[in-house]
């Protein structure tokens, strides 16, 4: 084997359950030291750190302040960007680093605080971390929401992957209820993997009619119980070497997991300019990539996590891949953004830690997918307890044709997809709809009581509407 062959050694995972907890910094320090006991590598001799952006926290120099903790002096450092995609993106560019011979050893790690922010918030304290950065930098997005979305109140992905959602169930010739029976069935086994991992946020194993039931809508047709859960205090990291590297450290060979094959590829940034709002191009392109790369297919993995913030990331995937949502292997390793806990950008670092312990304890192979932004972004990656493939790039494989937006509009238009948003009582505030209109997409809003119960009792998608706009915002009316 290639000496400079990369290998992933050290994992480690923490659960902060009683707040107010630890702020970001720390839990970094705390994963961060784990992993690299967990490789048998002393923190000080790493060549590499790299942290997912979090959520929780404006650091002035967030690489800066964890390498004075551990007393290393790096020749490589990044932060990331904001996306669910940025975990397997800094994985992949330590392992290429590590393969041309430029690192000899990196950290990736990551961590949230979002739960004892809240905790802080319902007090009515301000968060006493430190390390703030001054002026407060713009948040991370490599690209802000449109603003035709904007002008709509469109930008929570709770609200975008319904729009989506509702697309998929119309093509599919799926009633509302059909679709929730569904999303029932799909989920409840995540929760009880989630219930059997000490690491998940929520570790109770609901049955299918429970979650199709719901708690209350957030995002119709999503209830609360069945989308990312966000609001947690949650850290991981990883460790990966050269294989010269893991040899002078002892590291025995059921210790070491190897990346296999991994891609990159795009979906358009805008829900509204994908040319099919149901389905994702992007997807079936990344994991072939991913597949070819790794010299393996699916039918040869022993286990998967697909990223599972909502339902309609689940299954566009399994469309895309040719997977039965029902498969014997499960969706997930971790319980799901969901139930394990949905940390932000960070949830790919958890299930690569979660994969690479199983391939440890059970030899095989593992699919690790990655979804960013509006189900834009996404990333697969083999790991195997086997060396082999070859790695890939943060090229991507593919990027999706756009249909063109339309901002004010007047007129007819027909239904491509929509959801209803509710506020924290559960009542419905708004609807919003992607509408098919002559040149193109454009947003839309319904805010009529009366719409809205209409829209969630009957299949909107289809629909011809009449279109107004106020100059800058399209209201709908049928």
């Amino acid at each position: 084997m290639d000496p400079r062959t990369p290998c992933l050694i050290g994992i480690a995972q923490r659960t902060i359950r009683e707040q107010p907890g630890p702020e970001p910094l720390d839990l970094w320090e705390e994963t961060a030291r784990a992993a690299a006991e967990d490789a048998r590598l002393p923190v000080e001799r790493l060549d590499s750190i790299q942290i997912v952006h979090t959520d929780s926290w404006q650091y002035d120099s967030p690489v800066g302040r964890l390498a004075e903790r551990l007393g290393a002096t790096p020749r490589h450092h990044a932060y990331s960007k904001v996306s669910g995609t940025a975990p397997q993106l800094l994985i992949g560019e330590a392992a290429a680093r590590i393969a041309a011979g430029d690192l000899d050893s990196a950290l990736v790690t990551g961590a949230e605080a979002l739960a004892t922010r809240r905790a802080y918030r319902r007090a009515g304290e301000h968060v006493p971390w430190s390390h703030p950065a001054v002026p407060k930098p713009p948040y991370g997005w490599e690209r802000p929401p449109h603003p035709y979305a904007l002008d709509h109140g469109l930008f929570m992905p709770v609200h975008t992957y319904a729009i989506m959602e509702t697309a998929r169930r119309a093509a599919c010739g799926l009633t509302i209820e059909e679709e929730m029976r569904d999303r029932g069935r799909l989920m409840a086994p995540m929760t009880e993997v989630a219930a059997a991992n000490p690491y998940a946020w929520r570790r109770t194993a609901r049955t299918p009619d429970e979650l199709a039931k719901g708690e209350r809508f957030v995002g119709w047709p999503y209830t609360r119980d069945t989308v990312a859960v966000l609001e947690v205090d949650q850290a991981a990291a990883v460790v990966l070497a050269s294989t010269r590297l893991a040899d002078r450290l002892g590291v025995p060979a059921e210790g070491r997991v190897y990346l296999r094959g991994w891609a990159y590829g795009e979906d358009t940034w805008e829900v509204a300019a994908r040319p099919d709002l149901g389905s994702s191009e992007a997807i079936a392109h990344v994991a072939e990539a991913a597949f070819q790369r790794s010299g393996l297919g699916l039918g040869d993995m022993h286990a998967l996590d697909l990223y599972s913030c909502f339902a309609v990331a689940l299954r566009q995937a399994c469309d895309a891949i040719g997977l039965d949502p029902l498969d014997r292997r499960g969706l997930t390793v971790t319980g799901g953004l969901p139930y394990a806990g949905g940390p932000a950008s960070d949830y790919v670092l958890h299930s690569t830690a979660t994969m690479a312990g199983l391939l440890r304890a059970q030899s095989g192979h593992g699919l690790v997918s990655g979804v960013g932004m509006h189900l834009t972004k996404h990333t697969y990656a083999v790991w195997s307890s086997e060396p082999g493939g070859r790695l890939g790039s943060a090229a991507p494989v593919f990027v999706a044709q756009e249909v063109p937006l339309v901002g004010a509009c007047a007129g007819e238009g027909v239904v491509a997809g929509y959801t209803v948003a509710h506020g924290r009582d559960g009542a419905a505030e708004r609807g919003v709809l992607v509408v098919e209109v002559p040149g193109g997409r454009a947003y839309a809003v319904v805010e009529e009581a009366g719409l809205l119960a209409e829209a969630e009792s009957r299949e909107l998608v289809g629909q011809v509407v009449r279109v107004s706009s106020d100059g800058k915002v399209n209201v709908t009316a049928w």
